[in-house]
């Protein structure tokens, strides 16, 4: 063979070339054919208004997802009476809480029972029978020792009673009647607004009467002389009620519509981008900094509560914040997973050196893997010619899985995004290549244009013998 028809005949790939690599390998040289044959680098790609499009809905998605969070949070705590008092139903078991009834409680009973008055009174009444002014003054100086005994052992009683499972149900049923009021007031439906003066009020009668029993049955019937009283909480301002409406009012509106705003914004910007894979990746990453974004502003929330009240109720504020927010820290922590996740996922099927090296890598590493059924069996042969479909449906599972948990978590993102790993792993291994290549993917594909690079042969009458020196 001569050196004309050898490089007319061009480089052949190595048996071992899959057909996948083939055709990379013919993509390329058909590149550099190209950038040879014009002298020049490729003119610019045009200025795409799709693409500025997709990036401004990417960015509207990233912005408005921490707004629809917290506005499906409010509507279900504020709008479903069980689901707030499953999330408010843990304040009667924290110490700092359980603290603060205690001497609320404490302080309402002794504003009405004035131990050392009794006590001196009794003593009164002892010398009036006859019993000796020295002794009755003597008497008359343990009163307060009296009194603070009883105090202690009151503020025992209550704090025993506040930590009971009794005080945890009426706690419960206080606060299930609170909210379905409360409900009431911000939808503009209460006829009987619980408000003092310029303040919005929780009756603790409920846990005075409870406290009374509880006492009475103890021996200190006493308390008996407590009337029926109705001794008030603060829980905020009046002006501030009618801003928490119209508050209300618009993220109730918003609750339904804005999340499936933020998903198609999402799949709007990633359909319209020119490398889909890499829009995947910034709303993934946008979405997770987004969550990081709300958590901050939850701890500025926090610090602004904490500081707004007086140093005393300081522990039990911020124990209280920190158990109403529950649930919406952990729907953040899932948000921010799932934007992690995405992100990965971009990545990893873009088109960029180092993904398109990590899949080969990969890939290569399962091919190898002994053992399953033969390349060339049945099972390998079908897995290669569905190979599409079955990717396509594992992800389509795994995205039906994490929709249809009940209540999705970081964790269980992960696993799901372990399983499918799995499985497409299990796909690629099963539709590992023969050892023979398929007879269309050996034969050269037609479509190649011809070298424009290899010079036409001279013809033979202008071809100098070789002893001859050319002219």
């Amino acid at each position: 063979m001569t050196e004309l028809e050898s490089r007319e005949a061009g480089p052949v790939p190595a048996a071992g070339v899959s057909a996948d690599e083939r055709l990379e390998l013919e993509r390329l040289r058909r590149e550099v054919e190209t950038l040879r044959a014009g002298g020049q680098r490729p003119a610019k790609r045009p200025f795409r208004w799709r693409s500025l499009f997709a990036v401004v809905l990417v960015v509207l998605g990233c912005v408005l997802a921490p707004v629809a969070g917290l506005a499906v949070w409010t509507n279900n705590q504020v709008s479903n009476t069980d689901r707030f008092v499953r999330s408010v139903s843990p304040l009667v078991d924290d110490p700092d809480v359980q603290a603060a009834l205690t001497n609320r409680i404490t302080a309402t009973i002794f504003q009405y029972v004035d131990v050392q008055g009794l006590a001196n009174e009794g003593v009164d009444a002892l010398v009036a029978q006859g019993l000796l002014a020295e002794l009755g003054t003597r008497l008359e100086t343990l009163t307060p020792t009296l009194t603070s005994a009883v105090t202690g052992f009151v503020h025992d009683r209550v704090a025993q009673l506040v930590a009971s499972p009794a005080f945890a149900s009426a706690w419960n049923a206080a606060i299930r009647q609170v909210h379905s009021t409360g409900n009431a007031i911000l939808s503009g439906d209460s006829k009987s607004i619980v408000v003092k003066g310029d303040e919005v009020v929780m009756d603790l009668a409920p846990f005075i009467d409870l406290a009374k029993q509880r006492l009475s049955d103890a021996g200190l019937t006493i308390v008996q002389r407590v009337p029926e009283v109705h001794p008030t909480v603060n829980l905020a301002k009046a002006d501030t009620l009618v801003r928490a409406q119209t508050a209300y009012s618009t993220l109730n509106t918003v609750a339904g519509v804005l999340p499936w705003l933020v998903l198609m914004f999402f799949a709007v910007g990633v359909y319209l981008a020119r490398n889909r894979f890499r829009a995947l990746v910034g709303v993934g990453l946008g979405l997770a900094l987004s969550m990081v974004v709300l958590a901050a502003g939850l701890l500025v929330a926090r610090s602004l509560l904490v500081n707004g009240v007086p140093t005393a109720a300081s522990p039990a504020a911020a124990s209280g914040f920190d158990i109403v927010v529950t649930y919406l820290r952990v729907g953040l922590r899932t948000l921010l997973v799932l934007g992690l996740v995405l992100a990965l996922a971009g990545f990893l099927a873009g088109r960029s050196e180092t993904a398109v090296h990590i899949r080969r890598w990969t890939a290569d590493r399962l091919h190898h893997v002994r053992g399953g059924p033969a390349a060339d069996g049945k099972v390998s042969v079908w897995v290669r010619r569905h190979i599409t479909g079955l990717r396509i449906g594992a992800v389509a599972l795994a995205v039906l899985a994490f929709v249809f948990l009940t209540q999705p978590s970081g964790v269980a993102i992960l696993v799901i995004a372990a399983l499918l790993l799995v499985v497409l792993g299990l796909l690629e291994f099963l539709g590992r290549p023969g050892s023979q290549l398929p007879a269309e993917a050996s034969a050269p594909p037609t479509d190649v244009p011809p070298r424009t690079d290899v010079p036409a042969p001279r013809p033979a009458a202008e071809v100098p013998p070789a002893d001859v020196p050319a002219p």
